[in-house]
């Protein structure tokens, strides 16, 4: 009964909100503002927040019209971190009046199909990877309570036809946004905006910097662990569980004794790692800028996960580590590419043993020799628009049409 009254309060809520848009998508936009949101309101980051640092540094007096889209629950905690930063509420009253003048929404998640934008209003869709799992209309059957495949599909085209501008990191990205979101608006063939830093900052000042941040020295060697999220790991509904699928003693055996390990997880499992005696040498590192990361990462380690293209950028050796292959295959929508040996930029291990043997070929040569033309082919597919300016790129495309207006 209470969660029955729950959802209709918030039915009722929703209601009020869609009339409030209604009556405000009738208004001209404010000319110059430029409403952002990252995830749907759960951080400032990725894509959207690049964009909006550039923005700024290119006209200043840009922060005053610029306003980041958080959800209630995270509200205090984003303010107290970006004191600059103008927040707004996401789905309040007052969040209304912000989204439905703005000139220009910058987002990298879809928005709920019962909200309309302003006939004025640019939507900048970032998104926010590059794919390995199919997208969109391109998943053949999908299993969503409440929902068919064809109400699925028809939802990414419907919410497509509201981007006026969608941004591809690379021609694979492209042709497959086309495809899976049934896209025919312009396209932004530019690069991914967040990857900027990893061309601008990638020099021996700045990786010590955030060495010294992070753990208070600068250690020789960085490593860091960022497997995929595994959401059908869990306890009980609600609950997820993590374990390493590795042992931290054999694992620091076979790296070098100056090895710090980085465990990139999800933020729902970063409080259920066991990292007991090992404390000095490992850190869980869940919510720090992931981009910083990758700038102090000599080895990443991962399995599935969208990493594996924005660490590509730097060209440095990866390790492929998909204990459960066969499972997560089998469990999967499906993948865009082959992902076997051929296609990886690094070697690949599918159990314990072969894993520790690779570590302790790293150790030994400081990379994957035998690996090198299959991580140029891969960084020549994926990073080759990437050149550190494409935040600058839409910072530009903005201030030139608030200009226009403000003509």
């Amino acid at each position: 009964m209470k969660h029955q009254l729950i959802n209709f309060i918030k039915l009722i809520a929703r209601y009020i909100l869609i009339v409030m848009n209604d009556g405000f998508i009738c208004m001209r936009v404010k000319q110059g503002t430029v409403l952002f949101e990252s995830f749907n309101g759960k951080d400032v980051s990725d894509n959207p927040f690049a964009i909006y640092k550039q923005l700024v540094h290119d006209d200043p007096t840009a922060a005053k019209r610029c306003y980041f889209s958080v959800k209630p629950s995270e509200y205090a905690k984003l303010s107290a971190r970006y004191p600059n930063i103008q927040f707004v509420k996401r789905f309040t009253p007052g969040w209304v009046k912000y989204i439905a003048r703005a000139e220009f929404w910058v987002m990298n998640s879809r928005m709920p199909k019962w909200w309309r934008k302003n006939k004025g209003t640019t939507f900048i869709q970032t998104w926010h990877g590059t794919p390995l799992k199919k997208l969109g209309v391109d998943i053949a059957n999908v299993e969503i309570p409440g929902s068919t495949t064809a109400q699925y599909h028809q939802e990414f085209i419907d919410e497509a036809a509201r981007w006026d501008y969608l941004i591809a990191p690379n021609q694979y990205s492209h042709d497959i946004f086309k495809s899976a979101f049934r896209y025919h608006g312009r396209f932004l063939d530019i690069g991914y905006p967040r990857n900027d830093v990893l061309y601008e900052q990638n020099t021996p000042e700045t990786k010590a910097a955030i060495k010294k941040s992070l753990f208070g020295f600068v250690p020789n060697q960085v490593m860091m662990y960022a497997p995929t999220w595994r959401d059908d790991d869990f306890s009980e509904q609600g609950k997820y569980k993590f374990t390493l699928p590795f042992n931290l003693d054999d694992f620091f055996d076979s790296v070098d004794p100056q090895t710090i390990l980085i465990i990139r997880p999800h933020y729902l499992v970063k409080d259920s790692i066991d990292i007991t005696g090992f404390e000095d040498r490992v850190k869980i590192l869940a919510d720090e800028d992931i981009n910083q990361l990758y700038l102090i990462t000599d080895l990443l380690i991962t399995d599935y996960s969208s990493v594996m293209f924005d660490f590509a950028n730097l060209k440095r050796p990866m390790l492929f580590y998909p204990y459960d292959l066969k499972h997560y295959r089998d469990q999967l929508r499906g993948f865009y590419f082959q992902y076997d040996q051929q296609n990886l930029p690094g070697p690949m291990a599918l159990n314990q043993p072969d894993f520790y043997k690779l570590l302790s070929e790293y150790r030994e040569n400081g990379s994957f020799v035998s690996y090198k033309e299959n991580l140029d082919r891969f960084n020549q597919k994926f990073c080759a628009w990437e050149d550190g300016t494409a935040a600058e790129k839409v910072s530009q495309l903005i201030l030139r049409s608030c200009l226009k207006s403000l003509k």
